[in-house]
């Protein structure tokens, strides 16, 4: 039987398109070849390969914080240390 096939035009940001490309080189996978792998997913499983949910309170926060933490170009730590001892801290609640 002869396959018919057809083009996706996808428009995006440039900037993730080339990381995104970079990021597919590094596993052997070409743009189409991801979009096609998704795709086949999507119609084998009948459902999206990823989990996407809208994101709780506490995640909304973090992701502010994030982007707060981007504008102002600052590091919510200054070292690792710092982060461990935060996340120890946290652990111990």
């Amino acid at each position: 039987m002869k396959t018919h096939s057809s083009m996706l035009h996808v428009r995006m940001d440039t900037d993730m398109k080339q990381k995104a490309t970079e990021a597919l080189a590094a596993m052997g996978l070409t743009a189409s070849q991801a979009v096609r792998l998704l795709f086949h997913r999507i119609a084998v499983d009948q459902a999206f390969p990823l989990e996407l949910k809208v994101p709780n309170a506490r995640t909304r926060e973090a992701m502010a914080e994030v982007g707060e933490m981007v504008k102002a170009r600052r590091a919510r730590f200054t070292n690792a240390d710092e982060m461990f001892a935060e996340l120890e801290e946290a652990g111990g609640q």
